[in-house]
């Protein structure tokens, strides 16, 4: 066979050639998975700079806490911070001077009114940092199944093309099968990603949410030791 026959076959089954001669349906399934393999990587890298930003910062958050004497300046200090430790700072602070401001103090329901708004407060900012990786679980489960559905519509337009030319040549089965297969292949790209990067970041929001816990029960015992003087 000519070197020029070798290489207009191979340009055939180029990734472009195939989206260009697949079917309209195919082609929508081949679009739809682009467009979610993009979104995809873009919540992907947004969430691992902005994980690894709020590690850092919660980090040295956490030493300043633990260095502090005068626990109202801190609080001034913070006030205007956006981190998931200081917001549950500030809730476990707002609770305490609310609970604190008239006497006799109810020392036991202080208590649990500190863990209770500590507690929902941890709880608020992983669901903030958690925010659109119900997307990256979205994609995992669906894009397999979609670009099977490409795929199957692609072959059954192949076996239509088989019956209407009366011909079961390889030359002319190929090109179709090649183009089903082309979208299967596009949906794992799509899902493979966002599969580990769900998981990943779960992990890493489990270790997040235990350290906030861990620090609001830090603060938690802090301010029982403030009560305990104030008896």
């Amino acid at each position: 066979m000519p070197a020029f026959t070798l290489a207009t076959d191979a340009g055939t089954l180029s990734p472009l050639a195939m989206f260009l001669n697949a079917d309209i349906v195919v082609k929508i399934v081949m679009v739809l998975l682009l467009l979610a393999s993009v979104w995809t990587w873009s919540i992907i890298v947004t969430h691992w700079l902005k994980l690894g930003r709020t590690a850092g910062a919660s980090e040295r958050f956490e030493r300043d806490f633990v260095k502090v004497d005068d626990v109202e300046a801190f609080a001034r200090s913070h006030e205007a911070s956006k981190l998931p430790a200081a917001q549950v700072f500030q809730s476990g602070y707002a609770e305490w001077r609310a609970s604190t401001r008239t006497k006799p103090i109810d020392v036991e329901g202080t208590r649990a009114r500190l863990s209770s708004a500590m507690g929902s407060a941890v709880a608020a900012e992983i669901d903030r940092l958690s925010d659109r990786l119900n997307v990256l679980a979205t994609v995992g489960a669906v894009a397999p199944f979609v670009g099977l559905f490409g795929t199957v519509w692609g072959i059954m337009r192949s076996f239509s093309g088989i019956a209407a030319a009366q011909n079961t040549s390889l030359a002319v089965v190929a090109p179709g099968i090649a183009e089903a297969l082309f979208a299967t292949a596009l949906g794992l790209f799509a899902a493979i990603p966002a599969v580990i990067a769900y998981n990943r970041f779960g992990h890493r929001l489990n270790r997040l949410e235990a350290r906030l816990g861990r620090f609001a029960d830090s603060f938690h015992a802090t301010l029982s030791r403030e009560l305990d003087r104030a008896e």
